[in-house]
């Protein structure tokens, strides 16, 4: 049954964060300020603070440090969170590989922003892309709403025994990380009842079970083994992540799904994005939509683990794709996203177009005008004009 009428807060996309934070109530925070994810941390040691949650605070020299210090605290058995954005992320990198392989479900906000150099502090997606192969569950969402809830999901998901893996949330930074908008929140009394108590699972401090966790396995070892059971877990996810949104729906009334479709029943040319940019382009496809053009989209929101069946189930009556990427894969045939769809297509026997569009890096604006100028690319693609290879640059200089 969907909740009863709730207060709106007119809050930003980090505050709403730390506020779901504060209603998870975690064992153990550890994290290193960096921007746009400042505010994430610092709010959320305020509540420590104020004595509004029980939480250990960690604070540590730097990212690096706090995934490791998250790694001992999940390790030993205590919930734990952190978040991170860009260059902080790039550092902890190496140790996140850690937390993944050792299947501690640490739940990690990632503040998308540029990655140097030159020095940038503004969003794109080459910092969360970066991990993408790290074993991280990754969950990408629009809005500061949509980061709330993420968050208050994150627990069911990573600690689930098919799963348990560590888990990232993103935004996009100062677009919505530091933007004011509406938050329906829940109460702490929902948020506790909805993510129930922490499941037992082997740790470090368990004297009557004990385990070994990251020891040398070597040529002769279980390596090999341990990498095909993540990728199990990662699959096991898929139908966990799901079974968890629809929970939420039954409490909430908000709809989430692996890919969340727009005006897709009969289109034919079709954008896929992330994040922010996504209501940006809605707007573009009922303009079109208006014009007779059957427009249509999907915006991306679980990216790890991929669910190649239902891209190519949402794409199989489609004549081109457009897939739009905020980060680009140097060297690559495409962006990350692009590559995912395209292999989608590929092995699911679907012959849809598909075009990639680099936008928005180093957090130049995307206008409607450019989104609408993607779509009329496409259109003029299905009506017979030749699909180009490489990659378009949106609203670059020069370009």
């Amino acid at each position: 049954m969907a909740q009863t009428e709730v207060k709106t807060l007119a809050i930003t996309g980090n505050g709403a964060v730390s506020l779901a934070m504060k209603q998870v109530d975690p064992d153990v925070v550890a994290a290193y300020p960096i921007t746009p994810q400042t505010d994430v941390v610092q709010n959320f040691s305020q509540y420590v603070a104020n004595g509004d949650v029980k939480a250990e605070f960690v604070t540590v020299e730097s990212e690096h440090s706090a995934m490791s210090a998250c790694i001992g605290s999940a390790g030993a058995g205590a919930r734990t969170m952190t978040a991170t954005s860009s260059a902080g992320y790039a550092l902890m990198v190496e140790v996140c590989f850690v937390a993944a392989s050792m299947r501690l479900p640490i739940i990690m906000t990632t503040v998308n922003r540029a990655l140097s150099g030159p020095i940038n502090i503004h969003c794109d997606h080459s910092d969360s892309m970066l991990g993408r192969d790290s074993g991280w569950l990754q969950i990408y969402n629009e809005d500061g709403q949509e980061a709330y809830d993420a968050t208050v999901m994150s627990f069911p998901i990573a600690e689930h025994k098919d799963v348990r893996l560590p888990l990232m949330n993103m935004y996009d930074g100062f677009i919505i990380s530091g933007a004011i908008g509406p938050l329906k929140p829940l109460s702490a009394e929902q948020v506790q009842q909805f993510i129930g108590q922490a499941p037992d699972y082997p740790k470090l401090l368990d004297a009557k079970n004990p385990v070994t966790m990251g020891p040398f396995d070597g040529l002769h070892g279980w390596y090999f083994e341990q990498k095909i059971a993540q990728n199990i877990a990662m699959e096991n996810a898929l139908d966990v992540i799901q079974d968890t949104y629809d929970r939420f729906y039954e409490l909430t009334g908000r709809r989430y799904e692996h890919l969340m479709k727009y005006r897709m029943d009969d289109a034919e040319i079709v954008v896929v994005v992330a994040n922010s940019a996504a209501g940006t382009a809605r707007a573009v496809v009922d303009k079109l939509r208006n014009e007779g053009i059957k427009a249509g989209l999907i915006k991306l929101r679980t990216f790890r683990p991929f669910p190649v069946k239902l891209y190519a189930e949402a794409l199989a009556d489609v004549k081109v794709v457009g897939v739009m990427d905020r980060a680009d894969s140097f060297g690559a045939p495409g962006g990350p996203l692009y590559m995912e769809v395209l292999t989608s297509l590929y092995q699911e026997g679907q012959c849809a177009k598909a075009v990639n569009f680099i936008y928005g890096l180093g957090g130049r604006d995307v206008f409607p005008q450019n989104i609408e100028d993607v779509y009329r690319r496409l259109d003029a693609i299905a009506k017979g004009e030749d699909a180009p290879r490489e990659r378009i640059y949106v609203n670059a200089k020069g370009m």
